[in-house]
């Protein structure tokens, strides 16, 4: 019990220091999520609001194979990823495995499946609420889901808010596909696994104390977002 609380202690301190091994980490880990949170966003809005405001054939296995793939294993994920950016693979002459780009791009097919999803659900609520009005001034499709976006903005950002919470928590696919490369490819999660299986329970415990940190700060951004949009709606 001693060593764990002189552990947490030395972890505390590290974080509180501003360690640059601890720094490096977590700013790596937040531009490869936020990377893949936006680029997850740019695809999966657009599919979701498609998804919300059109009726076609098929639309309903559409949305049960967008809703089925929330559910990704991220091995699975990092090992196709792995398998197009490796040397023999399609991508392989891109020479992007074991990079960040590559973590970037593993985390977005893992989180544009989750952001379409949700702002499908989201935008099609609000065009059943809205279709009449929609109708009565002959709006076209493109000025529908601009009103949709801009009206479910809050709720939007709620979304792109769940994505990023599941990109920086992920470990699966980006230690298949980035290799956990000290200084280069190593971000939190990895990094604690390392650590820990290392006996480094300083450095890992300060790792995850940053993560749960940003845990809490993305669930009260959530809550902050929804009471803005509640208020909103009541105005």
């Amino acid at each position: 019990m001693q060593d764990i609380i002189e552990a947490l202690t030395l972890a505390i301190g590290l974080v509180l220091s501003g360690d640059p091994d601890l720094r490096e980490i977590v700013v790596l880990s937040l531009r490869v999520s936020l990377s893949a949170t936006a680029a997850a966003c740019l695809v999966g809005l657009p599919v979701g609001a498609l998804l919300a405001v059109s009726r076609f054939p098929g639309r309903g296995a559409a949305i049960v194979v967008i809703n089925a793939l929330m559910g990704l294993p991220p091995v699975v994920v990092g090992l196709l990823v792995y398998i197009h950016f490796s040397r023999s693979g399609p991508l392989g002459f891109l020479g992007l495995l074991y990079t960040p780009t590559a973590m970037i791009v593993a985390q977005t097919i893992l989180i544009t499946p989750i952001v379409a999803a949700l702002s499908r659900q989201v935008l099609e609520d609000l065009h059943a609420e809205y279709a009449e009005q929609f109708r009565s001034f002959c709006l076209n499709r493109r000025q529908t889901v601009q009103a949709l976006i801009w009206d479910a903005r809050y709720a939007l950002l709620t979304v792109g808010l769940a994505g990023f919470g599941r990109a920086v928590a992920e470990v699966g696919a980006v230690i298949i596909v980035g290799g956990n490369i000290d200084h280069l490819t190593r971000v939190m999660t990895t990094a604690i696994a390392l650590e820990t299986s290392k006996g480094d329970l300083p450095l890992a415990l300060a790792l995850g104390i940053v993560l749960l940190v940003l845990a809490l700060g993305v669930n009260a951004g959530v809550q902050m977002l929804r009471q803005t949009a509640t208020r909103s709606a009541h105005v």
